[in-house]
């Protein structure tokens, strides 16, 4: 698993215009090549009378489904400088789409280029990007006298307390960044005098999103 990377939580739609043409730029997280090929057929349905509807897409950690298509423009003049722009900014499981209306003025090779650049970074600006960071549900298991120890060190670390339960003890499941999980054990440790038990219970994703933070399985 990768210890962070970029992408997209929520896609957003830029358009510009050069020449007279319209581009427009929908910009949608995928995590299937399924999805963005429906995503892809989507987005022809809805701009069903444009000139051109180019795409890229790139699904996987290891890119393992990633294509793009100029799609009638001349070869190399728009699906590739759209992945180069992905790439560029070194994001993943996402699609855009750049659809064309012409505007009477031809671009060149160069013009093309550049617009379909351009198009896909005003789509990107549009959505919310994030950087998802690898971690890992911590369960802490004390006594009640080390409870208020444990929530310093939690909050300290900015760490955010997933899951409480008060019984005759206390659980509190924490999420941990991976880099960070023996220096918090550690800590906790040494805090609580060893009277707390830690057990990892899963590795997860989180990001800040939007000031929040949002948590996925891996």
């Amino acid at each position: 698993m990768q210890k962070e990377y970029k992408t997209v939580y929520a896609g957003g739609e830029g358009e510009i215009i050069e020449k007279k043409s319209r581009f427009i730029a929908t910009v949608r997280p995928v995590e299937s090549e399924e999805e963005a090929l429906a995503f892809i057929e989507e987005m022809r349905k809805k701009y069903w009378d444009a000139r051109h509807n180019c795409y890229v897409y790139s699904v996987g950690m290891n890119r393992e489904a990633t294509r793009c298509s100029d799609d009638g423009e001349p070869s190399g003049t728009a699906g590739r400088p759209m992945l180069d722009v992905i790439l560029g900014q070194d994001i993943y499981n996402v699609a855009v789409v750049v659809t064309r209306y012409f505007g009477g003025v031809l671009l060149g090779t160069g013009g093309l280029v550049r617009a379909y650049s351009l198009a896909v970074q005003t789509g990107l600006a549009a959505s919310t990007v994030i950087t998802k960071k690898l971690g890992i549900s911590l369960k802490v298991e004390t006594d009640y006298s080390g409870i208020g120890k444990i929530q310093y060190i939690a909050g300290e670390n900015g760490l955010p307390i997933l899951d409480s339960e008060y019984t005759d003890k206390v659980i509190l499941h924490l999420l941990v960044p991976e880099d960070q999980v023996q220096q918090v054990k550690k800590h906790i440790t040494e805090g609580t005098s060893g009277r707390a038990s830690m057990e990892k219970i899963k590795d997860v994703y989180f990001a800040d999103v939007n000031g929040e933070t949002k948590i996925w399985e891996c």
